[in-house]
C-alpha cells in the first residue's frame, strides 16, 4: 500500500518488482479487469499465489482470473519492451 494511502515503508509493507512494474502500478491499489470491466483488486504478492492468477505462454504472461488480468493490463506486463526482454532471456538461457 502507498503511503498516499496510509502504508508505510516497513518491510512488511514493501514488495521487490522491477522499475517498470513499480512505475506502471504507483499507489494503484485496484484496475479494471478488461474482460468484465469490474473493479478488481492487484495481485498481492503475499496474500495471492501466483500460479492461480497468471500463466505462461512463450514470452507473454497472462492472467487466468479478474486478479491476474488486471495487473497484467494495470502494469503493462505484456509491453513490446518487456516482451523482447523476455525473449533475450529465453535466447540466453538455451545457450547455457
Amino acid at each position: 500500500m502507498a503511503r498516499q494511502h496510509g502504508g508505510s515503508d516497513h518491510p512488511d509493507n514493501l514488495a521487490l518488482s522491477c522499475h517498470r512494474c513499480n512505475l506502471h502500478k504507483g499507489p494503484n491499489l485496484t484496475g479494471l479487469d478488461p474482460a468484465t470491466g469490474d473493479l478488481t483488486p492487484l495481485f498481492h504478492p503475499r496474500r495471492h499465489i501466483w500460479s492461480e492468477h497468471f500463466s505462461v505462454r512463450g514470452v507473454q504472461i497472462e492472467g487466468v482470473t479478474a486478479i491476474g488480468r488486471a495487473t497484467v493490463q494495470v502494469l503493462a506486463i505484456n509491453d513490446p519492451r518487456r516482451l523482447e526482454l523476455r525473449q533475450e532471456i529465453l535466447k540466453r538461457d538455451r545457450v547455457t
